[in-house]
């Protein structure tokens, strides 16, 4: 009855607009009435058309991928039918982050595939989708992965009107956007960095929305309320962490401003690459491959690269070895917002790796641009452009992320974020380590042409990235440290085979080498060229694992031709080949020549850092850098010590993976320790620098670095794996925990047989060495790795490794030597001071003993 009462009155009030025109009404013939009616379907659908009334003239529409259409504070997806089912590349960036933050906007924290299908009962399910196990749809056991794996229905929409004639759908996404949800939400890692709590709906909200021809952006701030102390772990105990912003602190809320980026994927996936740990690529994506034919399960790792192939016309040329273009080259675009002096350095950056795509078989396959600034048809969040983006940032970093299919590991969306503050990294880093070589390196501001050339290589390192290529740590260690005072050769060869490597500048060459630039700074080398030619090579095969069988012939027959092509590892593996920010194949030999040019810029530091109006912060800045350079050297040594030899091999190759590292090397290092560190280093403490840059209260740089050398070579971590090398190679050969602490005690404790006196630095380290040890004992005797769980702890090196080893009983021994020795002495030693100081260590290492074993 009441759908009958709406059709009279819309024929009702449509011959009462008709009366109003003017025109006289025909002639009422219930005849003519009943020929002229709409149908009643048709007059509701031309009246009550859902679609117009969310989508207005006042509707402010995104068009792109899918439209976005906004209605004041609601939000509505309109997807093409075409698009249902595809899937979609979902990721969440931070964009900014408050002051002081351990994070950094441009991090990636969230990413998952995605799709919008059709639901039950009119609705749209928004899945997510598992591309983990997969199986080629000959094998049986596929349908029992097609049953076994349904993807889960994160969320459901309702319908809300039907478009483009009827070939696409309306739903509303506000709750999507605006609401707290997986999708959205903070990583954890993120929340306990930042140590946030719940979202402030009443501060947080979508701050712009665009869409692009395959991907859309949606920027957020969102308020989340915040301690305003240290993040802690289990137990209470503070977990290792930054200390709570500022922001935090002051009002118990912080703000970020964040991004998800929803990206059309391919239709069909580039085919991938398997990954193979010798050589240094990204390995974001894998699935688990089932067969019938197995006998296990087949996890298929593919490497993070763009997909570059050549055109189809100019296939037979590349096959014949010929270089050609690819059908789609890589374009980097610089943002508009970087200063034009720096421009044509970073464009220089990526368009240097070109010579390194030739290896591939390419030309012009990547290039550098300027973002064009009068094309509004072009916008820097639209996924199909690479950019590298300006920061105007204090944070001294670049970076460069890279968001890849996890079907193939191709590359689909990607940008370098610069951080303006990134050359006073570089400024620093060139003074101490190029200054005593380099006269451009000797100010405190440097010309356009020399900052230029360091921001060139900082560009190709980043873009290096993009690509897919980590860090190969490892690669300087194969440039004989001799070779790096050779002008002739280290100018044509260059001091490190990979511009990948953490190996900035040759600190190991000396003023009288007169080494140029082409010695001194990094470049594309040999490495850099054999891994994108190893993992750009189009080879064309009909699946990866013909693939796989062609590049695995190619590292054995490269490796073995040329060693120097050595991928070595990001330096997490205790391999001190592959270290960060260290040259040469020999750490003891390069750093002692590093500490030489250290002490050559420490007495030039105050004509190279003067400046009108200066108080004294440029001296302070450049003498806290040589302290952290004179740290690095010393690290570099530290980590030779129980060290092993990892290199990857596959059955073709001869040799073992792991090896001890030589004991005499070992022994060097120990060597170099007492020589360069725990022997005072007197050059560090000129009193005529030092009465100017700080209070003596705070300025303790020569004793912290003491300090931190003997907790490395005396850590748990050092001593277990002295005592494992020992169990695993044999007594005779290797370094052994007995011999080491020996080694380090003549150092340590030399004034025992020179009857000296012992100043107050030395004081100082020999009360820390015996400190130190008692630890050890308390770890290796009582240590539980389960209370140190329970206290936070979260990583092995975080908790002792030693309990129940023989560690305890080595270093009590120890300390019983050490003790008798001292006793012998006593009487010999005349300086008062002196005296004191060692009968008070007699009774630390009495009382400490009593207090282990005599309870």
């Amino acid at each position: 009855m009441a759908r009958f009462l709406i059709i009279i009155m819309v024929v009702f009030l449509a011959n009462g607009v008709k009366a109003q025109s003017g025109k006289p009404a025909p002639a009422s013939k219930a005849s003519a009435s009943k020929a002229s009616a709409p149908k009643a379907d048709t007059v509701i659908k031309a009246i009550v058309d859902p679609y117009k009334t969310i989508v207005t003239a006042k509707t402010i529409t995104k068009k792109g991928l899918f439209y976005i259409h906004n209605n004041d504070d609601k939000y509505y997806f309109e997807i093409p039918d075409s698009l249902l089912g595809r899937e979609l590349l979902l990721t969440t960036w931070l964009v900014k982050v408050p002051g002081g933050s351990p994070k950094f906007g441009g991090e990636v924290m969230n990413t998952r595939t995605i799709s919008f299908d059709k639901g039950p009962n009119n609705k749209i399910a928004l899945k997510v989708v598992a591309t983990v196990n997969q199986s080629d749809s000959v094998n049986t056991i596929a349908t029992a992965i097609r049953n076994a794996n349904v993807d889960p229905i994160a969320m459901l929409f309702d319908v809300k009107a039907k478009g483009m004639n009827g070939h696409s759908t309306l739903i509303d996404v506000t709750d999507l956007l605006q609401k707290e949800n997986s999708f959205t939400i903070p990583s954890m890692d993120v929340k306990k960095n930042l140590s946030l709590g719940a979202m402030a709906a009443d501060r947080s909200f979508v701050k712009s929305v665009a869409a692009y021809p395959i991907n859309l952006e949606i920027k957020m701030t969102r308020t989340y309320s915040a301690s305003g102390g240290a993040p802690s772990g289990m137990m209470g105990k503070p977990a290792a962490a930054a200390p709570p912003l500022e922001a935090a602190r002051l009002g118990g809320a912080v703000t970020l401003e964040m991004s998800t980026s929803i990206l059309l994927m391919p239709s069909k996936p580039m085919q991938g690459r398997r990954f193979d740990a010798r050589v240094g690529y990204f390995a974001d994506a894998y699935y688990n491959d089932y067969a019938d034919a197995q006998q296990k399960v087949n996890t298929k790792i593919f490497i993070v690269r763009y997909r570059l192939e050549p055109k189809p016309e100019d296939l037979e040329r590349y096959k014949r070895g010929e270089l050609v273009e690819p059908a789609a080259p890589i374009v980097y675009y610089v943002d508009p917002a970087t200063p034009k002096q720096w421009r044509p350095y970073i464009i220089a950056g990526i368009n240097d790796w070109n010579e390194a795509f030739k290896a591939a078989g390419f030309k012009n396959a990547i290039i550098g641009r300027e973002w064009p600034e009068h094309d509004t048809t072009m916008s820097l969040e639209d996924a199909r452009y690479k950019v590298i983006r300006y920061f105007p940032s204090e944070v001294a970093n670049a970076y460069g992320p890279h968001i890849s299919d996890p079907r193939s590991g191709e590359v689909l969306q990607s940008y370098v974020g610069w951080y303006h503050n990134v050359m006073k990294l570089l400024h620093d880093w060139y003074m101490i380590q190029a200054g005593p070589n380099d006269p451009r390196a000797r100010k405190m501001k440097f010309s356009d042409s020399l900052m230029g050339t360091l921001i060139r290589f900082v560009s190709s390192h980043e873009v290096g990235h993009t690509l897919g290529l980590r860090h190969n740590m490892g690669s300087s260690s194969l440039t004989p440290v001799e070779k790096l005072r050779d002008k002739k050769w280290v100018e044509a060869h260059g001091h490190t085979n990979s511009i990948m490597d953490y190996a900035r500048f040759n600190y190991v060459a000396q003023p009288e080498d007169s080494i140029g630039e082409n010695g001194i700074m990094p470049r594309i080398n040999d490495y850099d060229k054999w891994a994108i030619k190893w993992g750009y090579t189009y080879v064309g095969t009909e699946n990866d694992e013909e693939d796989r069988k062609i590049n695995t012939k190619w590292i054995v027959d490269s490796l073995n031709a040329n060693p120097r092509l050595w991928f070595g590892g990001e330096g997490l593996n205790h391999d001190s080949r592959c270290q960060t920010e260290d040259l040469g194949s020999d750490n003891m030999k390069a750093n002692a020549y590093g500490i030489r040019n250290l002490k050559y810029v420490m007495s030039h530091l105050a004509e190279w850092t003067k400046a009108d109006n200066d108080l004294y912060t440029n001296q302070l800045d450049i003498y806290r850098a040589v302290a952290g350079q004179y740290l690095r050297y010393t690290m570099h040594v530290a980590n030779n010590v129980a060290g092993v030899y990892e290199t990857w091999k596959t059955y073709e190759q001869s040799g073992d993976v792991y090896s001890p590292f030589p004991k005499e090397k070992q022994k060097e290092a120990i060597a170099f320790l007492n020589r360069e560190v725990f022997t005072t280093p007197e050059w560090m403490l000129n009193n005529d620098i030092l009465n100017k840059i700080g209070n003596p209260t705070r300025m303790g740089s020569v004793s912290t670095i003491q300090t931190r050398m003997l907790d490395i070579i005396f850590s748990d971590r050092v001593f277990a794996s002295l005592l494992r090398s020992e169990q695993r190679f044999g007594k005779k050969n290797v370094y052994t925990m007995v011999e080491m602490l020996g080694d380090v005690k003549n150092g340590v404790w030399g004034e025992l047989k020179t009857q000296k006196p012992i100043s107050i630095y030395r004081r100082n380290l020999q009360k820390n060495y015996v400190n130190s040890l008692f630890e050890n004992i308390k770890e290796a005797e009582e240590g539980s790795h389960i209370f140190y769980l329970l206290m936070g702890a979260k990583m092995e090196e975080e908790m002792p490794v030693t309990t129940g080893s023989d560690v305890g009983s080595y270093v009590a021994l120890h300390l019983e030597k050490l003790k008798a020795e001292i006793k012998t002495t006593l009487p010999l030693i005349k300086d008062k001071d002196t005296k004191d100081h060692l009968q008070y260590i007699i009774e630390q290492i009495e009382t400490g003993l009593k207090k282990r074993f005599n309870k």
